[in-house]
């Protein structure tokens, strides 16, 4: 590891110049990536790649400058981000730029504090104006790698990489790369016209940005910053300096950390909205799965029911052979006819209690012939019902939740309004998703709902559309629901619904 790690940093040298520090950002990389159990080996890498270095430079600068100036660096460094390690584990990214501006200036400030006490020659530039160039680019260098090296880190965190980012991602990159070779094809005497392009650059980052969050930052602003220093004019010597790029990265710096900073923001939201998403489905789930469970409960109390029917008609009709055996054939009819209807009521307040038909023939004709439309027509108040699309196409627990919420909004208007009530359905297919809208409407368009009305309906009537994806609404006169849910490939060939304007004919 103190091998790889000082060949990383001689590496990194031979790409740098004094207003793009690489190996500093090397330095954090590897310290985010190694866990702090390794720091000695990359302290021991750091002391190899300097001793390289800086041996041959021990009768210009002196033994001193050379142990310590080497020395004190990395462990600096690693102090830096050890304070800043406990905020890795939180959500967002920020934390990331304070350990890059703490490293910067303070190795910055090391570097020359000690060339200024130790060499024989203390350097001719002034203080401040040094510290301005080793921080920027110590700065920049960090901002470079030490973003790839937490992407590296945190690899396994799942991402969702949707299908519709991948073109606009790709042009981004393709458009960044483009420019950085435009702008570095320009001679030497249009500085006007690559300083324009370098910053032009910063355009696809902040695409990348706002549609990868963190990532797309992370991953644009060190392209972005490899591509200006690859186009920088460099003499290939230590100590390189170009005053107009100098300018530029200035205002790239700010711009990356502002680039930073909001897709730390974007991704920090992304995970609270994903986190509140997955909790709303959870619930919306436990909700589906406790109606569910409590429409199977009342179909085993209706089964029971029927049993108990079942046996009662059986006792009567022995009862009715057994008159007639004797030739009571009078009190053997009345009691037939008196079992029959009341056999078809107990049927039909059965059927309330849940439809079983729904099962077999779909909600319509429940609707249509069941129990619950005598109970309507007893009240002479439901009139005929319009009722479109095939309700089969939908799943059973979507067609109970519309039963359930069709039978409360009849019977809420019918105990709290007056006049005429019409019952209206129409299901199909909206793209990926299968559902029904249900309209209970009085008669009178000209009468709305009641306050009350409104209120008892939207407190009642809720749970199961919100269940199975929909709305609850009351406008006019009239209460809307819609039920959703994921539509699923057709059953025995059959097609997804057409939609009709014909009355559904339960024949």
């Amino acid at each position: 590891m103190a091998a790889v790690y000082a060949l990383v940093c001689w590496a990194a040298r031979q790409y740098s110049i004094d207003q793009f520090n690489l190996t500093a950002g090397v330095r954090v990389a590897a310290l985010l990536v190694c866990p702090p159990r390794l720091w000695a080996y990359l302290i021991l890498g750091e002391y190899a790649y300097f001793a390289q270095v800086r041996i041959p430079m021990i009768d210009k600068y002196g033994l001193a400058w050379v142990v310590l100036g080497s020395a004190c660096l990395m462990p600096a460094v690693a102090l830096v981000v050890q304070l800043h390690r406990r905020r890795m584990q939180v959500t967002s990214e920020t934390w990331l730029l304070s350990v890059a501006a703490c490293a910067a200036v303070l190795t910055a400030l090391i570097k020359l504090s000690l060339s200024h006490l130790l060499w024989p020659i203390p350097p001719a530039n002034p203080f401040l104006t040094s510290a301005l160039r080793y921080a920027l680019g110590d700065y920049i260098g960090i901002l470079t790698l030490a973003p790839l090296a937490l992407l590296w880190a945190r690899r396994s965190t799942s991402y969702d990489w949707n299908v519709w980012r991948r073109p606009a991602t790709v042009a981004s990159l393709a458009s960044l790369l483009a420019i950085g070779v435009f702008a570095a094809l320009l001679p030497e005497a249009s500085a006007a016209a690559k300083t324009s392009l370098q910053l032009l650059m910063a355009l696809p980052v902040i695409v990348l940005t706002c549609m990868h969050g963190w990532r797309g930052a992370a991953i644009g602003v060190s392209l972005l910053n490899l591509i200006i220093n690859a186009t920088t004019p460099s003499t290939g010597l230590p100590g390189s300096y170009d005053a107009r790029t100098f300018m530029t990265q200035q205002l790239i710096a700010v711009a990356c950390t502002a680039l930073l900073v909001l897709g730390s923001r974007i991704t920090h939201y992304y995970h609270q909205y994903a986190a509140r998403a997955r909790d709303g489905e959870h619930a919306v789930s436990v909700s589906r799965n406790a109606h569910l469970a409590n429409e199977m409960d009342l179909r085993e109390r209706a089964l029971d029911l029927r049993r108990i029917a079942d046996n009662i008609e059986d006792s009567i009709t022995e009862a009715v052979a057994l008159l007639r055996v004797h030739g009571h054939n009078e009190p053997a009819a009345r009691l037939l006819d008196a079992s029959a209807a009341h056999s078809r009521q107990f049927r039909e307040k059965t059927s309330m209690v849940y439809p079983t038909a729904l099962e077999q023939v779909g909600l319509y004709l429940v609707l249509q012939a069941g129990g619950i439309r005598e109970a309507w027509d007893t009240s002479h108040r439901v009139v005929a019902s319009h009722l479109t699309g095939d309700p089969c196409q939908m799943s059973v627990g979507l067609q109970l939740a519309t039963y359930r919420t069709l039978t409360e909004a009849v019977s809420l208007l019918l105990r709290n309004e007056y006049g005429q009530i019409r019952v209206s359905a129409r299901c199909g297919q909206w793209g990926g998703q299968r559902g029904i809208l249900v309209s209970v409407a009085l008669l009178d368009r000209h009468r709305p709902l009641s306050g009350e009305t409104e209120t008892m309906a939207l407190e009642r009537l809720t749970a199961r559309p919100l269940a199975y994806g929909g709305t609850v609404q009351c406008r006019g006169n009239r209460i809307r629901m819609v039920l959703m849910e994921a539509a699923t490939p057709p059953v025995h060939g059959r097609t997804a619904p057409r939609y009709e304007t014909s009355h559904y004919n339960p024949a």
